[in-house]
């Protein structure tokens, strides 16, 4: 049974432990698929509720998945198993361009509002019963709401984008639900779902968003939440345009149950303007992260959504870490107030660099994506060796096998780091690297 392993195990958690033991020893392979039930009982001489028992607790946990007559198997990629091991070390003399890290050059010094925060801080220290949100931060981020067309409705403040998101899924959802998920998206997202025992449903990305009638499928297969990235999309740059999303909030009415969680982590460093379909559903959420604009280390987002959502997120997470430090809280408040950085500066910026590098790689015959941010999706045929000829070229960039599930094969390359000497090797490296420069010279 199963090559060598034996599954063991009298009761359902020993039995599910023993599969796990198992895929974490490397003696079950992702893919392998699990004996029948009814098989497992009786060699384990079992009761098949026991076995039905286990099997469940593993689905929950993410680490197998059942396809109906086609029977269990274990995931492609276990929920212990991050896609940011999927990554690419970049050796000495070797550039980065795969990391998705803002510009250090871009982001405001912190010295004065740090210095402010310790201040209040001294004068009026936060103590056990205080506000879960700082009062001025709420202020700032209801006012900025508001002027983007997000309907009027609580604030939470979480410990960054994928805190708020996951706080949001579990505030509704039950294990086995369906949540359709950007295709290429966010991997740190496409991790989450199946470690929170949820089934992702794919949704490919144009220039756009995401496509409706996608989506309109992934909801006619009871889907019962979505995720949306408004701007700056990871990692194709998509932005949700006006058109796109009238038809979103079209087809989302349609489907008022459905959980809608918008992901607008690209405030702050973009220049296209928000579309949000906040509202289109009963319970929705939208959630903005200073990681982007202020950096990646002052770990906080506020959280806009629906009366019901918002109150189970400041619930439970009074029953863990009780709210986000008054300090980080403070110190984002005076960065937002004080204008710390200008939003169309740091757009321009990185704007210039993606569009150099994507007119770069049309004029070598290589299609590549990115409307918003500081990334650039390549389409490749060979994602595996147009990374490695990347890398011994001299650049490391992020391989698609992070960010994808149906979608096609690519690369992303952040532009964070690229400077304008930069954007005609990078180019020629790509072409090299998928071919197109090799094809091109026998012309």
């Amino acid at each position: 049974m199963l090559g060598e392993y034996r599954i063991e195990g009298r009761r359902a958690s020993e039995i599910a432990a023993s599969v796990e033991r198992a895929i974490g020893a490397g003696e079950l392979q992702p893919g392998e698929v699990l004996p029948p039930l009814r098989e497992l009982a009786v060699y384990l001489e079992v009761n098949p509720n026991t076995v039905a028992s286990a099997y469940r607790t593993l689905r929950d946990r993410g680490v197998i998945e059942t396809a109906g007559r086609r029977g269990s198997r274990v995931r492609p990629r276990p929920a212990s198993t991050s896609r940011e091991a999927l990554r690419v070390e970049a050796p000495p003399g070797v550039r980065d361009a795969s990391d998705g890290n803002p510009d250090p050059a871009l982001l405001p010094p912190l010295e004065a509002a740090l210095a402010e925060a310790a201040a209040r801080s001294a004068r009026r220290p936060t103590l056990y019963g205080a506000p879960a949100v700082d009062e001025d931060l709420e202020a700032l981020a209801r006012a900025a709401f508001l002027r983007d067309g997000v309907p009027e409705a609580p604030i939470a403040v979480t410990s960054g984008s994928l805190d708020a998101i996951e706080r949001v899924l579990a505030a509704h959802l039950r294990p086995g639900d369906t949540v359709a998920v950007e295709d290429p998206g966010w991997g740190s997202l496409l991790d989450l779902i199946p470690a929170l025992g949820l089934r992702p449903a794919p949704v490919a990305v144009d220039d756009e968003g995401p496509l409706p009638e996608q989506l309109a499928q992934a909801l006619r297969d009871g889907a019962r939440a979505v995720v949306i990235t408004d701007r700056a999309q990871n990692p194709t740059g998509a932005a949700v345009s006006r058109a796109r999303a009238t038809e979103l909030r079209a087809l989302l009415a349609g489907h008022p149950g459905v959980l809608l969680i918008e992901d607008d982590h690209g405030h702050g460093i973009v220049d296209v303007p928000l579309h949000p379909l906040s509202g289109a559903t009963d319970h929705w959420a939208l959630v903005r992260s200073t990681a982007k604009a202020y950096g990646p280390d002052l770990r906080l987002a506020v959280l806009t959504g629906d009366t019901v959502t918002v109150d189970r997120v400041r619930g439970r997470q009074l029953l863990g870490p009780g709210w986000v430090s008054h300090l980080l809280q403070d110190t984002a408040a005076h960065l937002w107030r004080t204008s710390a950085i200008d939003p169309k500066r740091v757009a321009a910026s990185y704007g210039r660099r993606r569009d150099a590098l994507i007119r770069a790689l049309a004029e070598r015959g290589v299609r590549a994506r990115g409307r918003s941010g500081m990334n650039v999706w390549v389409s490749v045929p060979d994602e595996t060796g147009a990374v490695a000829r990347l890398l011994h070229a001299g650049w490391a960039v992020a391989p698609g096998a992070r960010f994808r599930m149906h979608s096609p094969p690519g690369v992303r390359i952040t532009v964070s780091g690229l400077t304008d000497d930069d954007i005609a090797p990078v180019a020629d490296a790509v072409a090299t690297a998928t071919g197109v420069g090799e094809a091109r010279r026998y012309e």
